[in-house]
């Protein structure tokens, strides 16, 4: 059974940082690539990062570019989003996603497997 399990998620203030954390079991990380998205009540869920198998290659949303920072740790199955300089517009809950391919996934029908969410609240 596949699980993949967010950690990491509070309260911060405007111009502060958080580390999110997801935790894979039940597949082979280093099989997949692995996403963040984050979603706010009444909007759809969007794509945030996400890092190819091997962490050699990244994509990042407008939004995040240069603030945030997607990393991956194959054998502790474990995917990080490194969040800096947090805005009050950053607040949502954060999904961790694994999906099956060798490419950088930015879609959500692209992602085969979701975590649960962490909720990030930014104020200002």
């Amino acid at each position: 059974q596949v699980q993949l399990v967010e950690s990491g998620g509070g309260l911060v203030q405007a111009g502060g940082s958080l580390r999110l954390s997801c935790a894979a079991s039940g597949l082979t990380a280093s099989s997949y690539a692995m996403g963040w998205f984050r979603q706010v009540p009444g909007k759809e869920r969007e794509f945030v990062a996400t890092i190819t198998w091997n962490g050699r290659n990244t994509e990042y949303a407008d939004s995040v570019k240069g603030r945030f920072t997607i990393s991956r740790d194959n054998a502790k199955n474990m995917v990080y989003l490194e969040m800096n300089s947090l805005k009050p517009e950053d607040t949502a809950v954060y999904y961790c996603a694994a999906a099956y391919t060798a490419l950088r996934p930015m879609a959500r029908n692209e992602y085969h497997y979701w975590g649960q969410g962490t909720q990030v609240t930014v104020s200002s």
